[in-house]
């Protein structure tokens, strides 16, 4: 009796082998070329990531020359900043000048002191104009914030304790922030 032969792939993918199956074969060949489709998305994906790097160069380019001249811009910018105050101060230099003219000549003390003192109301009228204040120390307490204290010294009273006593060397604030701290004595 024969025994029934279990059917296994291999052994049939062999027979047609050996005996020349085609069928197969025909329909590989009715198959569509995957290779073509699969080159024109990539061709696609190509041209589209070289125009992107484009534009991202572009974009970096122009960029960098923005930095560039926003960078100048700045610097000239600064330069330039103190010229409103530098004009506001030639006529009070043109006085000074001509204040030092006649101080060889004049003799009148009185005459040089009030042009002296016209001059510096000049420079103190121009400096608040541009937002420079004095600050007042003397009498106040102590704020190491705004002050600097050179020295101590004993206080009559002690109400007078931690205040500032002298000023040695006024302070001064440009639009609220100190520029230039008081050199003070403080009593203790």
């Amino acid at each position: 009796m024969k025994q029934k032969e279990k059917w296994n792939p291999d052994v049939d993918n062999e027979k047609d082998a050996v005996e020349g199956n085609t069928d197969d074969k025909n329909e590989m060949e009715s198959m569509p070329d995957t290779s073509v489709e699969e080159t024109e998305p990539t061709s696609k994906l190509e041209a589209e990531l070289t125009i992107a790097n484009d534009k991202y160069l572009r974009l970096y380019s122009e960029f960098e020359n923005y930095k560039r001249r926003t960078s100048k811009e700045r610097i000239e910018q600064s330069k330039m900043a103190g010229m409103e105050i530098f004009l506001s101060f030639l006529p009070v230099i043109d006085d000074l000048e001509r204040a030092l003219k006649s101080m060889d000549t004049e003799n009148d003390l009185k005459s040089v002191k009030e042009g002296l003192n016209l001059i510096y109301s000049k420079i103190k009228n121009i400096t608040l104009a541009q937002g420079l204040k004095e600050m007042n120390a003397k009498g106040k307490m102590f704020d190491p914030e705004i002050h600097d204290a050179i020295a101590n010294v004993g206080a009559e009273s002690e109400s007078q304790k931690g205040k500032v006593i002298d000023e040695i060397e006024k302070g001064y604030f440009l639009n609220d922030k100190v520029i230039r701290h008081a050199k003070v004595i403080v009593a203790n």
